[in-house]
């Protein structure tokens, strides 16, 4: 590929601007560090994104797990500059606007009346922040109220935003550091579902399960069952432990104990959700159904930012016996631009059956990845659903011992795969084990990839994580 045209897998040929970076090494814009500017992405298509340096990187991740078709989709653009013509932005306490309903209809619809409203946020942080607060509302809106419920129990160590409310819900030991003192005390958190290393040896599926909803039924009772609005839990868990599905029959466990305590059930699938894992909603290969989900990335495949929470039944008809309306409101709520991103992204979705495709791919995916890197001295465990895949790295394969922090593997390949003649972008995350240590990266590529776009990511993952161990004297 040239630098100047680049062709993608729509051929539709790209013209790459001129760099307007210069030299510099400092950037105004309040980056992850402050030390080093990162590369600047000058123009993206399809798979790729072209940076202000010259490369061609692979997106495999889409970001953090967003761009679900990939970057730069006419229908998608045009949805969006259709809606600026007509209507760029309303007050959603005042007004109603047509890409916001159809995209609420939509989603209710896809869950067959299990749930019946959703409300759209400009991230999956606000849309965990709504959730926490409606089910509050919930309890104090029943006849009659229940205004000790005050408690929430999560899991350890779960990350469910940035905010103070979601990352005081959040289990994540050094996400949470810096602001522990600031955090709500009423968050508790149980053991995660995470097989690889909560499983004890001869423990099976079932015993593993009835393990865990006994810890989750003696922490209700530690702090008071009477007391507890909801248990929150991700589906799959992304960001913070690597793409781990539960165990069969586990959610069927939380969700009988949180009955049993008359709780709620919050279901975070801002990562895992609107079809990153092989269905639009990722608890429907559970069994179960949440009373409040929380919905993100996929759903405006990053063209625009919006989230949700979809509300079931149950907490709605509260509401509307009650005050007749959710106590929570915010500038950009419901944007709709946004909605009209989102309710595009999902029509393609669903009329190219992307959802199919990402189970079929995924499956893919796991296949190669486990064939290519399970024999690894350093890749512990191979898991993932759909086109969700995590790699956790280990100092030790037999015993699981996880790196020193200090060492920064899970970055360290994350760096490797951006250097030229690898051009490849995954997720690095680290915490895995105990919220400190514990690396991973992530995989979660466009739901319309191909079967040669697999191969592609494969075969660059498989190379910089050998050459990162072979260089890296660990």
């Amino acid at each position: 590929m040239s630098l100047q045209e680049l062709t993608s897998n729509s051929s539709t040929t790209v013209t790459i601007p001129a760099s307007t970076n210069g030299d510099s090494k400092t950037s105004a814009v309040l980056h992850r560090t402050l030390r080093e500017k990162p590369n600047s992405v000058i123009a993206s298509d399809g798979n790729y994104l072209h940076l202000d340096n010259g490369q061609s990187i692979f997106d495999a991740t889409g970001g953090a797990a967003v761009s679900c078709l990939g970057h730069g989709n006419e229908r998608v653009k045009q949805a969006m500059m259709t809606q600026v013509d007509q209507n760029a932005y309303c007050y959603s306490l005042f007004f109603s606007h047509p890409p916001g309903e159809k995209l609420a209809k939509f989603l209710v619809d896809s869950t067959n009346g299990v749930m019946s409203k959703a409300l759209f946020v400009s991230s999956g942080s606000e849309a965990m922040e709504a959730a926490l607060k409606l089910s509050r509302q919930y309890f104090m809106e029943l006849s009659p109220p229940q205004p000790q419920r005050i408690r929430f129990i999560a899991r350890k160590p779960s990350y469910h935003g940035t905010t103070i409310g979601t990352l005081s819900a959040g289990g994540h030991v050094t996400r949470r550091a810096v602001y522990e003192p600031l955090l709500n005390q009423n968050c508790t958190h149980v053991s995660p579902c995470y097989g690889y290393r909560g499983m004890k040896e001869g423990e099976d599926t079932e015993a593993y399960v009835a393990r865990l909803a006994q810890e989750l039924d003696d922490e209700f009772r530690r702090v008071g069952p009477d007391t507890v609005c909801a248990f929150i839990a991700e589906t799959v868990v992304g960001a913070s432990l690597g793409c781990v599905p539960a165990v069969p029959g586990y959610f069927k466990a939380m969700k009988a104990v949180c009955e049993r305590h008359g709780a709620l059930l919050i279901m975070d699938e801002v990562m895992s959700g609107m079809g990153r894992t092989g269905t639009l909603h990722a608890w429907e290969q559970e069994g179960v159904s949440p009373d409040i989900q929380a919905i993100g990335k996929c759903l405006g495949g990053g063209y625009a930012p919006i989230a949700g929470m979809l509300v079931g039944k149950k907490v709605v008809d509260v509401l509307d016996k009650g005050t007749g309306a959710f106590s929570h409101g915010q500038t950009y709520q419901g944007h709709p631009v946004a909605c009209a991103a989102a309710f595009e992204v999902q029509s393609i979705i669903k009329e190219q059956k992307w959802i199919q495709n990402c189970h079929e791919m995924g499956q893919y995916l796991g296949k190669l990845l486990t064939a290519r890197l399970d024999a690894h001295p350093h890749v512990g465990n191979v898991r993932g659903r759909g086109l969700f895949w995590g790699i956790e790295f280990v100092k030790n394969k037999e015993t699981k011992e996880p790196f020193d922090p200090s060492a920064g593997v899970a970055w360290g390949i994350h760096k490797k795969g951006l250097q030229p003649g690898y051009d490849i972008s995954v997720l690095a995350a680290n915490g895995s084990v105990d919220g400190i240590r514990g690396d991973f990266i992530l995989i979660a590529p466009a739901y319309n990839i191909a079967k040669t776009d697999v191969e592609t990511i494969v075969d660059k993952v498989q190379r910089a994580i050998e050459d990162y161990f072979a260089s890296a004297g660990l």
